[in-house]
């Protein structure tokens, strides 16, 4: 049996991308993944992602990732309901690695907070009909979603490195990093608007330009 794992990294960051990826094994692989250490990709560090991802591109079938942009993610989130749109294009993202995949059952960390509706909408998006568990927490609770948790998050700090060449150190790219917001505040300060990796529909983006603009009108 054929056995996907999908898991995504960047969902709530402000800057660069959102990636998806997955891994297919086969179901008598399964414990040489146990046997590598793999874990939800947040609780290793950098370096034991980047030496993990190298040890699970070896064991695994196939893998792929997707990679939504911040102006893929903004196009849907300004639509309206921020929450249900990004829900739906995750699963629709994940749609295609599972079909790129084609495994007999995929295994999906949820990102909606509805389990079941999560799993319908992935089901809608898929060319053929398979058996999909769908859950909070997969990945720490399969290591097949841990697998590719780590590829997507190794993937992503890829795509941030190489936006930090063109920009310098913005931090981790989330809200909850100083060094992220300072980065909005620079942007908004030399250019006005944001470069096309920030994500300009989510919240804290939008404060910050807006408090840039209303103290500006201020000094008019």
């Amino acid at each position: 049996m054929l056995i996907a794992g999908v898991d995504d990294a960047g969902r709530g960051s402000v800057v660069g991308p959102l990636v998806i990826a997955g891994v297919l094994v086969k179901e008598e692989d399964l414990p040489k993944l146990i046997q590598l250490g793999v874990k939800d990709s947040k609780l290793l560090s950098p370096h034991r992602r980047e030496t993990l991802a190298v040890e699970i591109k070896r064991i695994v079938e196939k893998y792929s990732w997707v990679k939504l942009s911040p102006r893929e993610i903004d196009e849907v989130v300004d639509k309206g309901k921020k929450l249900h749109r990004l829900n739906r294009l995750e699963a629709q993202t994940m749609a295609k690695v599972i079909e790129k995949l084609k495994p007999d059952i995929a295994y999906v960390d949820a990102s909606d907070v509805n389990e079941e509706r999560y799993k319908a909408h992935i089901l809608e998006y898929l060319p053929f009909n398979l058996q999909i568990i769908s859950e909070h927490k997969a990945d720490r609770n399969y290591p097949v979603v841990s697998a590719a948790s780590i590829l997507a998050k190794v993937e992503r700090d890829r795509e941030i490195a190489e936006l930090a060449k063109k920009y310098g150190d913005f931090g981790s790219g989330y809200p909850s990093d100083p060094r992220t917001m300072d980065f909005l505040q620079q942007c908004v300060e030399k250019w006005t608007e944001y470069p096309c990796d920030v994500r300009k529909s989510w919240k804290p983006a939008k404060k910050t330009k807006s408090d840039h603009d209303n103290r500006q009108t201020k000094l008019a």
